[in-house]
């Protein structure tokens, strides 16, 4: 009987696979865990194999980091540069922030903010004058998409491939990611794979791995690592809320704080850089912001609180909530959103006025349910319920595109999604 293979073993004979069949190989790398672990498993494979080719390294330097990402990058790229070709990415696209109720999005190293950037923008670095594809209105991840185009025709490759250091424990949408069932989609049917664009491909070599796997990596081979996370555990973070993100983003609004113990220099920096930051790192995780409970204000309902959030909003941002509320009210009064047999059952018991249609196009056993809004409601299923409590968080959290709530896309937003989808169809 054949042993099981462990992760480390099952990514080899991945990595065999790619560097057998991809003549342009590049690594997404951010200076985080996961995506530095993959990083020196490409670079010992090389070594090992004693392969006489380079590989390419894409790092969107965001220019808002810790300084220990930075010196990680720096060392990675350095002590490594005979078998690396090196595209470290300075340019000005867009990146959500949630730090603001004022800004959905910054940019980093904008030329008009010069004097505020957080620190230099490193030597050797690409900038807007090298890519003839950047558009002001570009969006992070959509430079991306078109890096590895403009990649792939500079090199002049017969097949490209990116690997992209996600692994499926971490969310549900990465999870999707690997097992959609298209599978004309993946390179040679494989399920760690998604086709770009013709001959260029994502590839995730260690999608099953777990954080436990990544740091027992580490230890075994003595790989270097963005030191950032010694200091995490000395915090008391837990491992799976260890993370090296944009500072501005929903997810980092409860560590933000960490910023002015760890690293206070650049900490500095980022108090006049995004509006709202030093908020965020003195409320963050807090209530103030949405998280943890969400106290009521005396004399006030839930929908009374919810207008007087919004009147103390910019016109153009108090706007974009009233639109995605008018769309979800819309929503659950026609169509209706779908919900178990148990959760249908509570809102019957608690007395709730709902109409439960008998089928839905939806691919779901849940049955679709049209209701009012609530002010709000006391059960498990909090989340799934449309209540006024549910908009307040999204506002306190700066959640300006509601994902805290499942919002439906806004008119402008859903003609920008439909733009990049044509942009980007043959991916999607």
């Amino acid at each position: 009987m054949a042993l099981r293979k462990n992760v480390y073993e099952l990514t080899q004979r991945r990595l065999e696979n790619i560097f057998a069949e991809f003549d342009n190989i590049y690594v997404s790398f951010s200076g985080g865990k996961d995506s530095g672990v993959l990083l020196n498993l490409c670079i010992d494979y090389i070594r090992t194999h004693n392969l006489n080719r380079k590989i390419g390294v894409l790092h969107l330097d965001y220019e808002a980091q810790y300084k220990m990402t930075t010196e990680y990058v720096d060392r990675m790229l350095s002590q490594n540069k005979d078998i690396l070709e090196v595209y470290r990415i300075c340019v000005p696209f867009k990146v959500t922030t949630c730090a603001s109720m004022y800004q959905t999005y910054w940019r980093p190293w904008e030329e008009s903010m010069r004097d505020l950037w957080v620190r230099r923008m490193p030597e050797g670095c690409y900038s807007v004058k090298d890519f003839p594809f950047y558009d002001p209105d570009m969006w992070d991840y959509e430079f991306q998409f078109k890096f590895c185009e403009w990649l792939h025709r500079r090199k002049k490759a017969r097949r490209t491939c990116c690997m992209v250091g996600i692994r499926t424990q971490e969310s549900l949408n990465r999870w999707r990611t690997i097992y959609r069932e298209n599978v004309y989609s993946k390179f040679m049917g494989l399920k760690w794979t998604k086709k770009l664009y013709d001959n260029i491909f994502n590839v995730y070599p260690i999608y099953d791995w777990q954080t436990t796997d990544v740091w027992t990596a580490n230890g075994k081979f003595g790989w270097d690592y963005n030191r950032l996370y010694d200091l995490y555990y000395k915090a008391g973070i837990s491992l799976d809320r260890q993370r090296v993100a944009s500072p501005f983003i929903s997810p980092a609004q409860e560590s933000l704080h960490l910023y002015r113990a760890i690293d206070p220099n650049t900490w500095g920096r980022l108090i006049g850089r995004v509006n709202g930051v030093n908020f965020s790192g003195i409320y963050g995780g807090t209530s103030a912001v949405g998280w943890q409970s969400v106290k009521l204000p005396e004399g006030h309902t839930w929908e009374s609180y919810m207008h007087f959030l919004l009147s103390t909003l910019p016109e153009s941002t108090r706007n974009n909530y009233l639109e995605k509320l008018s769309v979800s009210i819309d929503f659950w009064r026609r169509k209706g959103g779908c919900l178990s047999d148990e959760t249908i059952q509570k809102l019957k018991n608690a007395g709730i006025e709902i109409t439960v249609m008998p089928d839905t196009n939806y691919k779901t056993t849940k049955k679709p349910v049209r209701m009012e809004y609530l002010d709000d409601i006391d059960i498990a299923e909090f989340r799934e319920i449309p209540t006024f409590k549910r908009v307040c968080i999204c506002i306190l959290k700066n959640d300006h595109a509601c994902k805290y709530m499942g919002f439906a896309l806004n008119k402008s937003e859903r003609e920008r999604k439909e733009k990049i989808l044509e942009k980007y169809k043959d991916i999607l």
